[in-house]
C-alpha cells in the first residue's frame, strides 16, 4: 500500500502542475495536452494502465486492511480508537471512497468525455505547430467549470483529497519504515503543507472560472466568457422592461 501510495502522492503533483497551464493561457495548455495525446501509444497506455493499476491496487489494499481490523476488534472501545487517531484517519476509507468516485466522474468528464460528448469536437490551432488543428483543451476545461455543481464538486473532491494526503502523506513513511519521534512533527507538517498545497493548485482552475462568469474577477480572456456575459445583459434588459 505505501509503494502505491508514493505512486499517487507524486501522480497527483504531476497533474497539478501540467493542470496549472491553463493559468498560462490556451496556446500553452493546448500544446502541453496534444504533446500528452501523441506519446506512442505504449507509453501513454502503458501509463494510463499502470497508474488504473495502482489506484485499484491502492484500493483494495485499503479495503482490506479495513476488513482485518474490523475482525481483530469486533467488540473495539470507540473512545480509545478516537483518542488514538485523528478524524482524517478513521475517515481515510470514506474519503478514499469518495475520491474513486470523483476519479470515475472525471475520467467521464474530461478524458472520455462522455458526460459531455461535445467537449471531444472542441478544436484549434492555437497551441499546435503547423496550423494543424488540435484538441481545444483550454476551451474544454473553461467550459466544464463553468458549471457551478462541477465546480463546487471538485473543489470538494480537492478537499477531501487534501485530508487523505495529509494522513496518507506521513503514514507512508512510517509503512516503510522512515518515520521515527524525532521525525514525526517534522513529517506531519511537510505532509500538511504538501496536501494544501494540491488542494491549492487544483482548486484555483475551478474557482477562477466561477469568479469570471459571475463577473467578480477576469482571469481569462473574456471572449470565453461572452455567453454568459450576453445572458447577463439579456437578463438585466428583461428585468428593466418589466419594471
Amino acid at each position: 500500500m505505501a509503494l502505491t501510495g508514493l505512486v499517487l502522492i507524486g501522480f497527483v503533483f504531476v497533474h497539478m502542475a501540467g493542470n496549472l497551464q491553463v493559468l498560462a493561457g490556451q496556446a500553452q495548455i493546448n500544446a502541453y495536452a496534444h504533446s500528452l495525446q501523441s506519446l506512442p501509444w505504449f507509453i501513454l497506455w502503458g501509463s494510463r494502465l499502470f497508474l488504473l493499476a495502482s489506484v485499484v491496487i491502492h484500493a483494495w489494499t485499503a479495503y482490506s486492511l479495513i476488513i482485518e481490523n474490523r475482525k481483530a476488534r469486533p467488540d473495539k472501545n470507540e473512545v480509545e480508537v478516537t483518542k488514538r487517531a485523528g478524524w482524517t484517519s478513521l475517515k481515510m476509507g470514506l474519503t478514499g471512497s469518495i475520491l474513486l468516485a470523483f476519479i470515475v466522474f472525471h475520467l467521464l468528464h474530461f478524458t472520455i468525455r462522455t458526460i459531455y460528448p461535445e467537449y471531444a469536437e472542441m478544436t484549434t490551432t492555437v497551441g499546435s505547430t503547423g496550423d494543424v488543428e488540435i484538441h481545444d483543451a483550454f476551451s474544454m476545461i473553461l467550459a466544464g467549470f463553468k458549471h457551478d455543481i462541477i465546480s463546487i464538486f471538485y473543489v470538494v473532491a480537492m478537499f477531501l483529497l487534501c485530508r487523505h494526503l495529509a494522513h496518507g502523506f506521513s503514514s507512508v513513511f512510517q509503512s516503510i519504515g522512515l518515520r521515527s519521534e524525532a521525525w514525526q512533527g517534522k513529517l506531519d507538517l511537510i505532509a500538511s503543507g504538501y496536501a494544501w498545497l494540491i488542494f491549492a493548485g487544483f482548486s484555483i482552475i475551478p474557482l477562477s472560472v466561477l469568479a469570471q462568469k459571475h463577473g467578480l474577477y477576469e482571469f481569462y480572456d473574456p471572449s470565453f466568457f461572452a455567453s454568459e456575459a450576453s445572458e447577463k445583459i439579456n437578463t438585466s434588459n428583461l428585468l428593466n422592461n418589466e419594471s
